[in-house]
């Protein structure tokens, strides 16, 4: 475990001293639950390249934060929302979590942490207000802890919001934040105002168009449109700033209209699903960088953009749930590797995106399936591999849905063999599947390589690690619970 450098007093004036970048900025979310995980040195390393300057991210993965420290790039780290209960009822475990996951990282040559996120979403429709009276209580403990560790006046707490927390019935202006948390919502923005917070939100045009067929799809972008919304004087031509503006008159009718907005997640998926490709994702979020760069802002904040942008995401997430779709572990404007996946000016200094350096592969083959099988008796065999490895492109919509039985068969087994780093037995499939040095992929399908990982964790305790750090946090608490008691 990394040491604190200095006192709390020394640390921080250190980091009152240090000059804070106040303009909008377009920032990325990383996340980690991967089966091919590249070393988080090479990750930051790519976000250096492409001088990107801010990351978000949902939990403070050990190895993640140690590869940030002395990058210069501004840190929101996330806490989870199954820590929320333990952290709303416990102070002690809100010290215990600030001294493991803030205090130990920050300081001259360490982590540049700006943002604690408390919960991910957690006033989500769908969770039916499971996390909805634990949010107050754990910002109020996470609070008072970086208080005692001289932090509070540097690093703000934000909760990140799905949009789905407010509602209109048709126009922006008629936006209000849904009936049963104006009263969450009002103790919420009026904690972030008195510190300095902004109000962080969540918006996907592509989940509008993804689940409402009635959804205009050249609204979802902002290259115009037919269907511009007339709201009084307003006009608005995409579903971005519709959005961002329902949440204006939201806060507005709380008496915040002027709250700083940050942009906690916004992209466009790559695969997956219809609608889902390459093309529109560029077209997306290029689009979006563009209207944020232009700084005119939206109807009812005009030439005042978001304070900053997190595109989602950085990199494909292949072990992700598909249960919202397939498109979930499509989201990276860098593919799983650390490559480009299409052409895009992030207008941060470089005109097109570069791909992670020094990537370390596994060698050039792949799994397909037998030529001389017979693969009539397959079908258990790709539910065997697809129910491990990421078979996603396969389904209706995806890059790989149209190359044929043999293909998708062969894309199945490849899967698997990769995420298998590549064991020979596990190209066996009874005989049905054999190695190849040849590329097997077809035009938009790419068969993938997988990559090594060695010096960093194993992607199945990447995956587990929230779970993890959770069970840490309770192992503690007891041991400080019981030496409190032999006192």
């Amino acid at each position: 475990m990394l040491e604190p450098r200095f006192g709390g007093g020394v640390l921080l004036l250190w980091l009152l001293l240090v000059p804070r970048m106040v303009e909008s900025a377009i920032g990325v979310n990383w996340g980690t639950i991967s089966s091919h995980r590249l070393k988080p040195t090479t990750v930051v390393a790519l976000l250096r390249q492409n001088k990107i300057s801010k990351v978000k991210l949902f939990e403070a993965d050990s190895d993640v934060m140690k590869a940030l420290m002395g990058s210069a790039i501004q840190v929101m780290v996330g806490i989870p929302n199954e820590m929320l209960p333990l952290l709303s009822s416990s102070p002690a475990a809100a010290d215990l979590w600030v001294r493991q996951n803030v205090s130990v990282y920050v300081g001259r040559g360490g982590a540049d942490i700006r943002y604690v996120a408390v919960g991910n979403e957690p006033f989500l429709s769908s969770y039916n207000g499971q996390y909805q009276n634990l949010i107050m209580p754990a910002i109020l403990n996470i609070q008072q802890s970086l208080v005692k560790a001289n932090l509070a006046g540097y690093i703000k707490l934000v909760v990140p919001c799905n949009a789905d927390a407010y509602q209109s019935s048709a126009l922006p202006s008629q936006g209000t934040f849904r009936p049963e948390l104006t009263q969450i919502m009002s103790q919420l923005v009026q904690f972030l105002n008195s510190n300095g917070s902004p109000f962080v939100v969540n918006i996907y045009p592509f989940l509008s168009l993804y689940n409402n067929g009635d959804f205009p799809q050249e609204y979802a972008f902002f290259e115009g449109t037919t269907h511009a919304v007339q709201d009084g004087s307003n006009v608005y031509t995409n579903a971005f700033e519709g959005n961002y503006d329902t949440l204006v008159a939201a806060l507005t009718k709380l008496g915040y209209g002027q709250m700083p907005i940050v942009i906690g997640e916004i992209g466009w998926p790559s695969d997956g699903a219809i609608g889902a490709n390459i093309t529109a994702a560029k077209v997306f979020n290029q689009g979006l960088i563009n209207h944020i760069a232009s700084n005119k802002g939206t109807p009812l904040r005009p030439n005042a953009p978001p304070t900053d942008v997190y595109l989602f995401s950085l990199l494909d997430e292949g072990a992700k749930s598909t249960l919202p779709g397939n498109f979930e572990r499509h989201w990276g404007i860098f593919s799983f590797d650390g490559q480009a996946k299409y052409p895009l000016n992030l207008l941060l200094g470089n005109k097109e995106l570069k791909n992670a350096r020094n990537v370390e592969y596994l060698p050039s083959r792949w799994c397909v399936a037998n030529p001389s099988g017979d693969l009539n008796d397959v079908v258990n065999h790709i539910r065997l591999a697809c129910s491990v490895a990421d078979c996603t492109t396969l389904n209706y919509g995806g890059s790989c849905n149209e190359i044929g039985e043999k293909g998708n068969i062969s894309y199945a087994f490849n899967s698997y063999y990769q995420l298998q780093m590549q064991d020979s037995r596990s190209c066996n499939f009874d005989g049905l599947g054999m190695v190849t040095f040849l590329d097997p992929s077809v035009g938009d399908c790419h068969f993938l390589v997988g990559v090594t990982d060695k010096g960093s964790d194993s992607s199945t305790s990447q995956t587990m690690a929230p779970s993890h750090q959770w069970w840490t946090l309770v192992l503690l608490l007891i041991l400080h619970g019981t030496f409190l008691l032999s006192m």
